[in-house]
């Protein structure tokens, strides 16, 4: 089942498309940098380049993805956002981009744990501040029967 990783041209979100790239699975990456766009592709990931503050674009990343998985860390980093200025009208908009694409599963991975609500049931959030390997929890709840 389609996994993406909005974010994933971040340090966790590129070692979180690591854990994830199995024969099986088709991996999607939705990132802001060209170079790593490149690499993605490199790999077999199937990869949207774009604004990240763009919830249409987003949205239309995330279309029959099972899971999507938001590295929160994008949302506020230095990278350019032309639709969004702050954090959480990013994250909202990335909620609302998952309800439109029908995801079943939302991963979170964040710290802060200021998170808009997603109104899709199976929704998990991923600490790095309390996980040891993030990567490989993520890679377990896009694998797990339920979360």
């Amino acid at each position: 089942m389609p996994v993406i990783v909005v974010g994933a041209d971040t340090d966790l979100g590129s070692s979180i498309i690591d854990a994830l790239i199995e024969p099986d699975r088709e991996v999607r990456a939705f990132v802001t940098d060209i170079d790593e766009s490149i690499r993605l592709k490199a790999d077999g990931v199937k990869v949207a380049l774009g604004d990240v503050s763009d919830p249409s674009h987003v949205g239309g990343a995330c279309l029959n993805c099972f899971s999507a998985v938001f590295i929160t860390e994008a949302a506020q980093d230095g990278r350019e956002r032309a639709f969004a200025r702050d954090r959480f009208t990013v994250l909202e908009g990335w909620a609302e981009a998952a309800r439109e694409a029908a995801v079943t599963r939302v991963i979170w991975v964040d710290a802060s744990g200021e998170l808009p609500t997603t109104g899709i049931a199976q929704t998990a959030v991923v600490d790095p501040n309390n996980v040891q390997d993030v990567a490989a929890e993520v890679a377990r709840l896009d694998d797990a029967a339920g979360i």
